[in-house]
């Protein structure tokens, strides 16, 4: 038996997306752009996401940009919001907790003499509304904060934190790497809060869409320079052209994860999450980070980051793959630099815990069997690994 429980990493492409991908290869290749059948072919594809997508964040179509992914989407919103506003200010906001692909290009903007705040969270991975009203200056034009944490699941409450901001400056830009809450939780751009947020990223092969698939939501009018240039393909926003299969994919992993509203796909994953604890809570040495187990609908139904004390966490990764369990330490983008985890050091994990910890994380593919067979091997794996290191 195999338990693939590395979801926040990747998630297996559904069958149906594979399908209509292998369509518009070999049928409907033509190039968007073109004038002929086989290029309004292909644009339909791109014009039907759009739609999709649009419905289900209710938005209007023309603030979907398709990108690559999440880390291109972010990139997109954190640099071209930068330089678009450069006159009006150049101070961020963003937390201490944020992906990679949020410090990366905020620490770029710092090389060009942006001022960048990271603001700290409490245990349970959460943003408090008084520190992010405090970090506004009057130079602010960009606050970036993600929806759900990669690496714990901490929910950033982000109507209330959208709000704060924007009721002391409406024009200050709100950023939303959403890469890990589309396709489990509502994220619907405009009802966060009273204002809306501006911007928000989402990734495709987070929700069984193909890998290099993604767009990134701009509400209407916000002020944004495109990253890449060329051909002036998406009205200029993403030159390109467009990754037609993908696209037509994502489109259809995303009408799957938000279709059949009578079966709730989080309280699935919630009922999974809750299976995986129960049963760590009986590992000896076993330390859940950053949930509170009391109630765990305060994090993200899909992930749960456990600590196992004196076993080094790349060690039991690999110990649990030879049994076909499959897991990560950690963010799986982090991992060409890998470095004790700059969240589990945010939220106050214990330094012996640092270097300990997995993430577990599922899908609606996950099935609770794979549960059970994933906590047989914790048990079988961890105590020989334990006796090995205390020779």
């Amino acid at each position: 038996m195999e338990a693939y429980l590395d979801n926040a990493a990747t998630t297996p492409v559904f069958p149906e997306v594979r399908d209509i991908m292998v369509k518009v290869m070999e049928e409907d290749f033509g190039n968007p752009s073109s004038k002929h059948t086989k290029g309004i072919a292909a644009e339909k594809y791109i014009t039907d996401a759009k739609n999709i997508i649009a419905d289900i964040i209710k938005c209007q179509p023309k603030e979907i940009i398709f990108t690559s992914g999440g880390t291109e989407a972010n990139n997109m919103a954190l640099i071209g919001t930068a330089l678009a506003n450069a006159r009006w200010g150049r101070h961020i906001i963003t937390t201490c907790i944020e992906h990679a692909s949020v410090h990366e290009p905020l620490a770029y903007l710092e090389r060009l003499g942006y001022e960048v705040t990271y603001l700290p969270v409490d245990c349970f991975g959460h943003l408090d509304e008084t520190v992010l009203e405090n970090a506004v200056r009057n130079d602010t034009i960009l606050v970036s904060v993600m929806h759900v944490n990669n690496e714990i699941g901490a929910i950033e409450d982000i109507g209330r934190l959208c709000d704060v901001v924007k009721r002391k400056n409406k024009d200050i830009i709100f950023h939303v790497d959403a890469i890990q809450a589309y396709g489990k939780l509502k994220t619907v751009p405009k009802k966060f809060g009273s204002y809306g947020i501006d911007l928000m990223s989402v990734s495709g092969h987070k929700i069984h869409a193909p890998k290099g698939s993604g767009f990134l939501y701009v509400k209407d009018k916000t002020k944004l320079n495109p990253i890449i240039y060329g051909g002036g393909q998406q009205k200029g926003m993403r030159s390109g052209t467009e990754n037609v299969p993908a696209i037509a994919g994502l489109g259809l992993a995303s009408a799957m994860m938000y279709g059949n509203k009578s079966t709730s796909k989080a309280d699935m994953l919630y009922a999974l999450k809750e299976r995986l604890i129960a049963g760590l809570k009986s590992v000896e040495g076993a330390v859940i980070n950053g949930i509170d187990t009391s109630d765990i609908r305060k994090s993200a139904p899909h992930i749960v980051n456990v600590g196992f004390e004196s076993v080094k966490s790349e060690v039991m990764l690999h110990a649990l793959a030879d049994k076909g369990v499959y897991v990560s330490s950690g963010s799986a983008c982090s991992s060409n630099r890998p470095e004790l985890s700059g969240t589990l050091k945010a939220i106050g994990v214990d330094n012996k815990l640092l270097d300990s910890s997995l993430r577990f994380s599922f899908s609606v593919m996950t099935l609770p069997e794979q549960i059970d067979y994933a906590l047989v091997q914790v048990n079988e794996v961890l105590p020989v690994l334990r006796r090995f290191i205390k020779r």
